[in-house]
């Protein structure tokens, strides 16, 4: 039997976390100012308006700009036990809303403007024996 599967984050990825290829990330629309966020919110963090609509963000996006992490980060890192460094993003989806998010590609590879697809992938199982689902940003022609 396969394991249950939890979000990295209560209230970032919509969808049935067992079927990956369903999963996006989740968004609030404030039915006041039309602000869009990251996540599942009750109240708008632009304007304060608490009627918001949950949606799923597309799962398009475009580099809008990216740093290299060269060291492993500090703390209770969780990520492979074998630290090799990585792009970090800003990607900007819908023209609405930029999620900063792990790059899956190559450091060299790595341009500004670039398409980018949304995937999310089990990085680790908890303490409790759960998958625990997050996500990353490959290249749209991988």
């Amino acid at each position: 039997m396969a394991n249950k599967c939890v979000p990295i984050k209560d209230g970032l990825l919509t969808g049935p976390l067992d079927q990956l290829s369903l999963v996006h990330l989740a968004g609030s629309r404030c039915a006041s100012c039309e602000e869009t966020s990251l996540g599942t919110n009750s109240v708008c963090p632009n304007c304060g308006y608490d009627k918001l609509d949950h949606v799923a963000l597309g799962d398009g996006g475009t580099l809008f700009t990216y740093t290299i992490v060269r060291h492993r980060p500090p703390g209770a890192y969780q990520g492979p036990a074998d630290f090799k460094p990585f792009g970090l993003g800003l990607v900007e989806l819908d023209g609405v809303i930029r999620v900063m998010a792990p790059l899956q590609l190559a450091i060299d590879d790595l341009q500004i403007g670039m398409p980018l697809k949304f995937v999310p992938y089990v990085l680790r199982t908890n303490e409790n024996d759960e998958d625990v689902v997050a996500f990353t940003y490959e290249s749209v022609g991988d």
